[in-house]
């Protein structure tokens, strides 16, 4: 199970990751996890990264290391990462590695609920997201070639969501293609409801929560 840890935030995880190096000010944190790109690996807030910060300095994370002034800019505070801030740092990523997250994404989101459009147009905007997805892809796999000489511990989670992308664009090609051969199970159902304006009987009883016991996750009343 999952631990609840005492500073939550993604961004923390992200900022331990970069005073591990050396110690930093904020503005210097947040500009090395731009560089790395950071922001598409993590949910990240960019709002909140002072409020973090001062956030794993109060629970022993990160300590004051000195002050710097640069030209007329206000003095800023250097924070380095603490022997506890090490271990927080380890054992986040040990729950990471190991604990499957199951936080519903927006598209499994969209997919619960697209019921309610027409299947027609249900298939223009899956061959929008193939496009997209397609793109997405192709700019991955330059940016993963032009890594040469990376190491891959430094390219694991850039593989990583290539081959997610990768594996969503064929499923998602799957569901379109049973769209447009007509073999999408329930589709005529599916149809008439919007072209006639009259919810089938099937549809309202799964609507009503009332369609087939043995349904994915659906669970027996208590």
């Amino acid at each position: 199970m999952t631990k609840r840890r005492k500073v939550s935030n993604m961004l923390g995880l992200a900022v331990l990751s970069a005073v591990i190096v050396k110690p930093m000010h904020p503005y210097e944190i947040a500009s090395v996890l731009r560089e790395r790109g950071k922001d598409r690996d993590m949910k990240i807030k960019w709002g909140s990264l002072y409020t973090v910060v001062r956030n794993l300095e109060k629970h022993g994370f990160l300590a004051v290391a000195g002050t710097v002034r640069d030209g007329a800019h206000p003095e800023r505070t250097i924070y380095r990462i603490t022997e506890a801030g090490r271990r927080e740092y380890a054992d986040w990523t040990r729950d990471l590695l190991a604990e499957p997250d199951r936080e519903p994404p927006r598209f499994e989101a969209g997919l619960s609920v697209m019921g309610v459009i027409h299947p027609d147009e249900v298939a223009v905007l899956l061959r929008r997201r193939i496009d997209a997805l397609e793109r997405e892809i192709g700019g991955q796999r330059e940016a993963l070639a032009g890594c040469a000489g990376v190491p891959r511990l430094f390219l694991v989670e850039a593989e990583f969501d290539l081959a997610m992308r990768e594996a969503e664009a064929t499923w998602t090609r799957s569901l379109l293609e049973e769209l447009v051969t007509d073999s999408f199970p329930g589709l005529s159902a599916w149809r008439e409801w919007h072209e006639t304006g009259r919810m089938p009987a099937e549809i309202t009883a799964l609507a009503e929560g009332t369609g087939p016991a043995d349904r994915p996750g659906k669970e027996d009343p208590p």
